[in-house]
């Protein structure tokens, strides 16, 4: 990291107003994300949670204003290019984006062009295909490197795109929801997958409603709710069963085992 970077948010977010098409989703909403702290933005559906993810992919921006920015990295014109080799994402969304046919190899190959899928005037270098190979041995992949996109799992296409984020060894990992459509033991395998990146010095941004998600690497908590804060700050302060029956506006009880979390009713 260089040394103007040092301190900087990776995300930084004073004042804005963000519409979805004719939907004000934030109005005056302020929150930044600094590297070296895993954060969990939790929050029921229709929160703000993918209005906040936009922002940072640049697929949305605020209404120009006085007194009001999205920086990412202190810029607020940061090409998204540059964007994507600091920061790598896993969502759903870029998942049933991939052609049925792409190889799974190519998954993780596009990663390294930014791209949906490998095309043809592409330039392939000896070093790409050195650091698709490190990848793919890292998650277990060697043997569906060769398998249609649609002949594999979720689970199995999952492992695939969080190979693909990894490719420019980004300093952030943003997890939209990753464990959706997992079974149990894939949901486990790929949270032991991110773990390790945590351990390893990766900054998680993990954004879910999904409380079994939160990794015991994750220090902070950021509830949303109706496109307003509603609580930020320490997990051991933030994250019990109070605050989380007022998020989701239903009696629930926090249980705790082994710094994994769920819930139940009442």
């Amino acid at each position: 990291m260089t040394s103007n970077r040092v301190g900087t948010p990776y995300l930084d977010i004073q004042n804005a107003r963000v519409y979805q098409g004719d939907t004000c989703v934030f109005d005056n909403f302020s929150a930044t994300f600094q590297r070296g702290q895993n954060t969990c933005v939790l929050g029921p559906n229709g929160a703000g949670k993918t209005t906040l993810l936009k922002l940072l992919t640049r697929d949305l921006y605020p209404v120009v204003r006085d007194g009001s920015h999205v920086k990412i990295d202190g810029s607020e014109t940061a090409v998204l290019w540059e964007v994507r080799k600091k920061i790598g994402f896993v969502s759903h969304d870029l998942q049933i984006r991939y052609d049925a046919h792409v190889l799974g190899r190519d998954v993780v190959m596009s990663g390294l062009f930014g791209a949906i899928g490998m095309h043809g005037h592409f330039h392939i270098e000896e070093q790409h295909q050195h650091k698709v190979d490190e990848l793919l041995k890292q998650f277990g992949l060697q043997q569906l490197q060769d398998r249609r996109y649609w002949h594999l799992s979720t689970g199995q296409q999952r492992r695939f795109l969080l190979a693909r984020a990894l490719v420019h060894q980004p300093e952030i990992l943003v997890l939209d929801e990753p464990t959706n459509g997992l079974d149990i033991k894939a949901a486990h395998a790929l949270l032991n997958n991110v773990r390790e990146l945590a351990r390893s010095g990766t900054t998680l941004l993990l954004v879910t409603h999904h409380i079994q998600e939160i990794l015991p690497e994750v220090e902070r908590i950021l509830m949303l709710k109706n496109g307003r804060i509603f609580a930020d700050g320490d997990k051991a302060q933030v994250l019990n069963s109070a605050q989380l029956s007022a998020l989701y506006d239903t009696p629930l009880t926090l249980v705790e085992q082994n710094g994994f979390y769920q819930v139940f009713p009442g």
